[in-house]
């Protein structure tokens, strides 16, 4: 409670700013719990859609499909829907069209968030240098209303409590950044397992029709 007690008067002395990056880090913490719920299990999953491959291949398409609606990850959906659409007698371009929306959706959907924590972690020390270039000035407009008789003790308390939102914009900023570059990364990869697992599927096929 104590310690609750002290960051609720750091966060008042530091003033608007400080309530403001109060609320970025809320929304940050938030976010990044949602997007690390949200983003697991979306990777993984090449052994299943290995044997479904197999299984196409063998001729075996309903097991390939049974094999594929088993999955979590993108990829599988992904491989699933194309397995529909040739069953449906879907090819050429009209199946790129379609496979390519269905995945553009897909990472769109894992990728919710990521921009406003990209946002957060570049606005943050902004702030954090507006809180201290607006605590400056007043602190040295206490020192020229002052005069000759200004108290160091209050200036340094001016200067301190300035200085309190740079690192508080930081300390905001920090997560974040980390958090949207490793969540950026994590949507990539499962980007390019979409990929692999559509081309070997349409690899198979046409070997298989060829």
């Amino acid at each position: 409670m104590e310690q609750l007690a002290q960051m609720a008067q750091l966060i008042r002395e530091g003033g608007p700013v400080l309530y403001l990056l109060a609320a970025l880090s809320v929304l940050s913490l938030s976010l990044i719990l949602w997007k690390v719920i949200d983003l697991a299990g979306v990777t993984g999953g090449a052994a299943r859609r290995d044997r479904a491959l197999a299984a196409w291949a063998a001729g075996d398409r309903d097991g390939a499909q049974a094999e594929l609606a088993a999955g979590r990850a993108p990829a599988d959906r992904l491989g699933a829907a194309a397995m529909a659409a040739i069953r449906a007698g879907i090819g050429g371009a009209l199946l790129d069209a379609d496979l390519t929306r269905r995945g553009n959706a897909e990472m769109a959907r894992m990728s919710q968030g990521v921009r406003v924590l990209e946002l957060i972690a570049m606005i943050s020390p902004l702030l954090g240098l507006l809180g201290t270039v607006t605590g400056m000035i007043e602190s040295f407009q206490m020192l020229a209303e002052a005069g000759g008789s200004a108290n160091a003790s209050v200036m340094a308390g001016g200067i301190w409590e300035a200085l309190l939102t740079t690192a508080a914009g930081l300390i905001v900023a920090i997560p974040a950044a980390i958090a949207a570059a490793l969540f950026a990364t994590r949507v990539d990869s499962v980007g390019q397992e979409m990929e692999v697992a559509v081309g070997q599927l349409l690899a198979v096929e046409n070997r298989r029709m060829g």
